[in-house]
């Protein structure tokens, strides 16, 4: 049964189900859920830094059971967009409803769909792969599969990650620097990876062409089935869900940055370039996501296998209740910018 603690993810989709029924002030249980109940939660649960057996660990590898508890979100995430579109489309709604469902399927695309897209994204089978980037095309995202895998692993806390958010930045001006910076850095390494091919720009090869073919037609789709409401609320909706992303990804590594070496080459990943945290609700909810220097060390190692490393940079709380203090750049400033080594911070 313990397995199954994974399920507990579930309970986002789970708080957006009971808004879009009861409508009203309950559209907003979603938001309140992930950034209020959840964080305090958080901070009334006891840490959790044990690690699997290797035994242990290898058996639950492969058990195909930690997979199924991925793939329940496909269906769940988008039988939920289809039928709150539907519901806009059809009913009338009050301005606060509307904002308050559009906050909630955001959330449930950044953390049911993006999130999984990117565990199923580092997966070696091709069908995983391909479910992972189905779960990125309601928020945009499908260039993320390629420089996530190929940008950000290979420059992790340097300058040049445009994922990597830099020692005092606030968090509204690296959703401007990453947002722009990694869908450009997609561009470049698919050019780069059809150069290596010898393959021509328009190939059936560029998957950032099939991106952008793909995420047309969904929205051409939204608006002949739904309407102008519904392509309107698909916009807003699919937009929180990217920004739900690159919340996490600015706490992932604020202000952690690699040594340059006098080849000219920067270090090695190591485990004190991620930021880590072992509160149990938010590793839980997140698929693990919060033991991320094990992720950088091995991006093939599946979510449920995760180690925690002692050398690794600590959060003094959980990732989710870390998004909402970087919601408030000078209080996020406050408790971060200390305990970031004073070797990596710039000196000037």
């Amino acid at each position: 049964m313990k397995d199954l603690k994974y399920l507990s993810a579930l309970s986002i989709p789970l708080a957006c189900a009971i808004g879009v029924y009861l409508k009203g002030y309950w559209s907003f249980l979603t938001p309140v859920y992930a950034f209020v109940i959840i964080p305090v939660l958080e901070l009334l649960m006891p840490l959790d830094a044990n690690n699997l057996s290797e035994e242990v660990a290898d058996a639950k590898s492969k058990n195909s059971i930690f997979d199924w508890m991925l793939y329940i979100n496909i269906p769940l995430v988008f039988g939920f967009l289809i039928y709150t579109l539907w519901n806009i489309s059809s009913n009338s709604y009050d301005l606060y409803e509307i904002i308050g469902l559009s906050l909630s399927i955001g959330i449930v695309l950044g953390v049911n769909g993006i999130n999984v897209a990117h565990e199923l994204g580092h997966r070696q089978h091709s069908f995983e792969r391909y479910l992972g980037k189905l779960l990125l095309l309601p928020s945009f995202y499908m260039h993320f599969y390629i420089e996530h895998n190929f940008g950000h692993h290979a420059n992790a806390a340097t300058h040049t990650d445009p994922a990597t958010a830099k020692y005092k930045q606030s968090l509204y001006s690296f959703w401007f620097t990453s947002v722009f910076g990694q869908y450009l850095s997609a561009w470049k390494l698919q050019s780069q990876i059809l150069e290596r091919s010898k393959l021509p720009f328009l190939s059936l090869k560029n998957d950032m062409l099939w991106y952008l073919l793909f995420q047309s037609a969904y929205l051409v789709a939204v608006y002949l089935f739904f309407g102008a409401p519904g392509l309107y609320f698909a916009l807003i909706a699919g937009v929180i869900g990217f920004l739900l992303l690159e919340t996490v990804n600015y706490i992932e590594h604020y202000g952690l940055m690699r040594k340059k070496l006098p080849s000219g080459r920067y270090e090695r990943v190591r485990e004190s370039h991620s930021w880590n945290s072992n509160h149990v609700i938010g590793r839980i909810i997140l698929y693990e996501l919060t033991r991320h220097s094990d992720h950088h060390y091995k991006s093939s190692k599946k979510y449920q296998v995760l180690d925690c490393h002692d050398i690794a940079p600590q959060m003094p709380y959980g990732y989710p209740t870390s998004m909402v203090l970087s919601f408030v750049p000078p209080l996020w400033f406050r408790i971060m910018n200390p305990r970031i080594p004073q070797e990596m911070k710039p000196s000037a």
